[in-house]
């Protein structure tokens, strides 16, 4: 991993990141180590590997902490956990999703339940549980990883794009009832991130040059420019950034 930008003032901040052991969650957690953050994060499946491969790397092991993120008093538990092992969290980010491809007319109550435990309700009761300890500390950042998937009409999985449309409404919401708490609250909306999971599921090569088409830069997206992204938003480079959905997406949409 490269790092674009050094941001000062993430050294030694409290940082917690849901699914931070695997995808995209792993190249945060690794972002923010590079910037000497203490880092706790989430995972539903066992990181202990990937946890003992950032210290053997880096020289410092974040703190993981096994968690199923719809079982919200494990969540809420998993937080206070991160606060007391490195101070209150001020840094919050609510990255686990499950995008899951699924037919409207075939969806029933349990799915539609789950898709929603997993993409909008634990980034709600994640948000709470961080905004106490923020309040204890004065300040805060959260990011909440939202998609594009919305904003571009997306059919194959409408109850995750009601999610991601959900968790934009949360954000605004949030970043006003707690800013005078010096707390800020964003969405990070990626386009098509080519991740590991991207490119054995979905990235067939006709599909890939029809989304490069549709983009402004002519690249394909990769995990760094969400590291980047999130960097940002967490630093106080951004401190006057609130209740926003930034998108990075290489162009395919456009926002205001």
């Amino acid at each position: 991993m490269t790092q674009s930008a050094t941001f000062h003032d993430l050294r030694d901040a409290s940082v917690f990141i849901t699914g931070g052991g695997s995808g995209i969650g792993a190249f945060l957690t690794e972002g923010f180590l590079l910037q000497g953050a203490k880092v706790a994060f989430v995972q539903r499946s066992d990181a202990s590997e990937f946890a003992e491969e950032m210290a053997d790397k880096h020289g410092v092991k974040p703190l993981f902490i096994q968690c199923d993120v719809t079982d919200i008093s494990a969540l809420k538990s998993a937080v206070a956990t991160a606060s007391k092992a490195h101070g209150p969290v001020t840094v919050m980010v609510n990255n686990a999703a499950n995008d899951q491809r699924h037919a409207t007319l075939e969806v029933d109550e349990e799915f539609w339940d789950w898709s929603q435990a997993i993409n909008l309700k634990s980034y709600f009761f994640g948000c709470q549980a961080a905004i106490e300890q923020m309040q204890k500390a004065g300040h805060g950042s959260i990011i909440n990883f939202s998609s594009i998937s919305y904003m571009m009409g997306n059919a194959g999985y409408p109850a995750y794009t009601s999610a991601n449309s959900g968790i934009n409404g949360m954000t605004r919401s949030l970043a006003r009832e707690f800013g005078p708490d010096k707390i800020r609250v964003n969405a990070l909306a990626p386009g098509w991130v080519l991740t590991q999971k991207q490119l054995e599921k979905w990235a067939e090569p006709e599909a890939l040059a029809a989304h490069l088409d549709r983009q402004c830069l002519k690249e394909h997206l990769v995990p760094q420019d969400m590291v980047d992204a999130v960097l940002f938003l967490a630093s106080n480079t951004s401190r006057m950034l609130t209740g926003q959905a930034l998108v990075v997406d290489g162009g395919v949409v456009t926002t205001g």
